[in-house]
């Protein structure tokens, strides 16, 4: 198995002679230069993960994270913490949202319990527990610095697991209540931006309940003095499991050169977690939709990203990923089985690059 510092001297840029040589094939199919918009950019940025220009990304598989939070203690949600294992179990049964939409999508789910806080055994669990949830950030460190990087570990075998198994695109998911909690408080560390800024409502807080949650989340980030360009040290103060696991997952898709969907705010802070800690994971990254609770504009922001996009969504689960692998496959056929200028003899001396 390899570990975090193996994986992280391992991830190499995005091979650069197969951009250019997928840019000028999509350059050269039969329209207007730049006429297919974001489909352009993904089909050139798939070959540059992958080094290949034609990728069929036939077997998708969207990892989701399951895990607790102590921090649910100070009332920051209203959704009791027992969902977080009913809410597993229906995913793995096929009726939670991110099950029928990976069903219609053609795509897979491979759930891991890597912190629920009670025990959960059902058929297709992977079993992952690094402790039974983490401690209350509110008045001590949510984790210790080991168990953030077993944590982040587990996301990288998994992914290994999946490429071994022959998965070509990856998605990320969660589930764990009080995570919206958890991801902004590791936004507002790493990027310094304010609670008005990183902090929405989750699962539906009353007005009042969002003034305690901002409050929580700044007194503690008070207390831990967390340094901004230290991930792991942000993680593990003011983290959760499921985030550090998908930090795994990110930079695995990275190491092993395949592609990773990026769901909503949590699996976003992940992405982002991930990219301070290797900026060059960054290019492994596709963002799917784009999320209602404030940090996700943040981060996109500290990104350099942009969702594909505009549903309104805050659900979570990973949702986001099978109508993502839906658009990316639509840009796979666009390279595969679009004609070119030379296919039908046509002269190229009019086309203008308006992008």
């Amino acid at each position: 198995m390899q570990t975090l510092e193996k994986v992280l001297k391992g991830i190499q840029p995005l091979d650069q002679q197969v951009l250019k040589d997928a840019e000028s094939r999509v350059d050269f199919l039969a329209k207007p230069i730049g006429s297919l918009g974001k489909l352009e950019k993904l089909a050139i940025q798939v070959a540059g993960i992958t080094g290949s220009i034609h990728n069929q990304l036939d077997k998708k598989c969207t990892v989701v994270m399951a895990a607790d939070n102590g921090v649910w203690d100070e009332g920051i949600a209203i959704t009791p913490q027992h969902i977080t294992a009913v809410q597993t179990i229906s995913m793995l049964k096929g009726i939670a949202g991110i099950s029928v939409l990976s069903k219609q999508a053609g795509a897979d789910l491979r759930v891991v319990d890597i912190g629920i806080k009670s025990d959960v055994n059902y058929p297709g669990l992977v079993q992952r527990k690094i402790r039974k949830g983490t401690r209350n950030l509110a008045i001590e460190p949510a984790m210790t610095h080991d168990e953030v990087v077993r944590a982040i570990e587990v996301g990288i075998h998994i992914v290994k697991d999946l490429v071994d198994e022959g998965y070509k695109i990856l998605g990320t998911g969660e589930m764990g209540i009080g995570n919206t909690t958890t991801s902004a408080a590791i936004v507002m560390a790493l990027s310094g931006c304010s609670a008005d800024l990183a902090v929405g409502k989750g699962a539906g807080l009353t007005d009042e309940g969002l003034i305690n949650k901002k409050s929580i989340i700044t007194k503690a980030l008070n207390y831990h003095s967390i340094n901004p360009s230290d991930p792991i040290d942000a993680l593990a103060k003011v983290g959760g499991l499921d985030i550090a696991g998908l930090v795994g997952c990110f930079l695995g898709a990275a190491y092993y050169k395949i592609p990773i969907v990026i769901d909503g705010v949590i699996s976003a802070a992940a992405a982002y977690t991930a990219f301070k800690i290797s900026p060059i994971s960054k290019n492994y990254m596709i963002p799917s939709h784009s999320s209602l609770e404030p940090a996700y504009e943040r981060i996109m922001k500290e990104m350099g990203m942009e969702p594909m996009l505009l549903m309104d969504m805050r659900l979570g689960e990973g949702t986001g990923c099978p109508l993502a692998f839906s658009i990316i496959d639509s840009a796979m056929a666009m390279m595969d089985h679009m004609g070119t200028f030379k296919d039908i003899e046509l002269d190229t001396d009019y086309l203008i690059d308006i992008r």
